[in-house]
């Protein structure tokens, strides 16, 4: 009897796999954009399976569809001086990068999967990704796919960034495509960067990554207004700021839930929670819910930050918003803030332009039911991300791209 060599029943085998790297060394971002790429992409599709590799501390804390599964990656801490540290290993910063890298490595080598996307950093954590591109392009034939959201900093600092890390040259060298969540009408994260033409021939603007709730939730029984600050790390000031407007204004409604995130606890928290409770239940507060999609839909409003995915779900479930951009450590969050509020989506808290005061927190506030809905300024328009997402994933791994 003749027997099957290992790489003839991996030809043989007609699922599909793939392989999601998102650095996550801080934040909620991209380890929420692959979740949900990762759920488009094998929903309905018995021979499609998924792994996502990520630094996220908090992965843990999210279910994921079935056929997606997670390697959590060991953590990184960046300090103030920009430097980053092992969050918990005692290993320098070569030590803990090497050892991610080669973890990844052999995640890609024994999964073998047909499509690899990679959130954001073309290179990975410190060029974490680099063995593994250098390793696929001499082996195999899993497609490349480097997929970026709709801005990611200002034009000439990004210059600077994807200089200084080779990046450029990654994502000329590796990459079979590059997909940006977004429109380009609305803004072109890749404007300044020297991206041969070649490469921007290889570019496709899906457009935005809709988000949809199946989870069954307790919502509040009276109206209220959202506030999340996303993964809550650089949070506190507006999460302060709201919380002024509802100590200085006894009668502004309708009342808050306030959704804390992840990241945003300790002293800073136990402050807050103390002032939520003077607000005689006006405003409600809880640490973290990874089902926030189906507050966003119980929701009058939402007062946010300026993040990609609470964008993303801004849009989708149609709600009235304030955004608070941050402005540092870059300008992504504010410029999609400010080319949103031209667009007519949502409404801008800009400290420069309003001031970061309680009572134009306050006007924001009372102001949201007089606000169009984005619907009104045609963000339907914009929401077909997952479906092209779907499409171009497939014609890669079954090789009709």
């Amino acid at each position: 009897m003749s027997q099957t060599a290992p790489e003839d029943l991996r030809n043989a085998d007609p699922k599909r796999r793939i392989i999601f790297y998102s650095h996550d060394t801080f934040g909620l971002g991209h380890l929420r954009r692959s979740r949900a790429l990762a759920a488009a992409l094998t929903e309905g599709d018995d021979h499609a399976s998924a792994i996502i590799l990520t630094g996220s501390p908090v992965a843990g804390r999210f279910t994921f569809p079935k056929g997606v599964d997670h390697i959590r990656l060991p953590g990184v801490t960046k300090l103030a001086d920009g430097s980053y540290v092992s969050q918990t290993l005692g290993l320098d910063i070569d030590e803990i990068t090497a050892l991610r890298a080669g973890l990844i490595k052999t995640a890609i080598e024994k999964y073998e999967p047909d499509l690899l996307i990679v959130d954001k950093e073309p290179s990975g954590f410190r060029g974490e990704l680099l063995p593994s591109l250098e390793w696929l392009r001499d082996h195999g034939n899993t497609k490349t796919v480097l997929g970026l959201r709709d801005v990611l900093d200002e034009p000439e600092v990004l210059a600077a960034e994807w200089a200084r890390k080779g990046a450029v040259a990654a994502t000329e060298a590796f990459y079979d495509e590059i997909w940006v969540y977004g429109m380009h009408d609305v803004y072109d994260p890749t404007k300044g960067l020297p991206l041969s033409d070649a490469a921007r021939d290889r570019m496709h603007w899906t457009g935005y990554l809709r988000r949809e709730t199946t989870d069954e939730v307790d919502l509040p029984q009276h109206p209220y207004v959202l506030i999340t600050p996303g993964g809550g790390g650089d949070g506190a000031a507006m999460v302060s700021l709201v919380l002024e407007a509802y100590e200085k204004d006894p009668d502004l409604s309708p009342n808050a839930v306030l959704i804390y995130g992840p990241f945003l606890s300790g002293d800073v928290r136990d402050a807050f929670d103390a002032r939520v409770e003077k607000l005689n239940g006006r405003v409600t507060a809880v640490g973290f819910d990874s089902r926030i999609e189906a507050l966003f839909v119980g929701a009058e409003g939402v007062v946010c930050m300026g993040g990609y995915n609470t964008f993303c779900e801004v849009l989708s479930f149609d709600k009235r918003a304030v955004i608070v951009p941050r402005t540092v450590p870059r300008l992504e969050q504010w410029i999609r803030a400010s080319r949103a509020e031209e667009l007519g989506l949502v409404r801008m808290l800009d400290e420069t332009r309003d001031g970061m005061t309680a009572d134009a927190m306050i006007a924001a506030i009372r102001n949201l039911p007089h606000q169009n809905k984005p619907s009104e300024a045609g963000a339907d328009g914009l929401l077909d991300g997952l479906d092209v997402v779907i499409k171009r994933g497939r014609a890669l791994m079954d090789g009709t791209a």
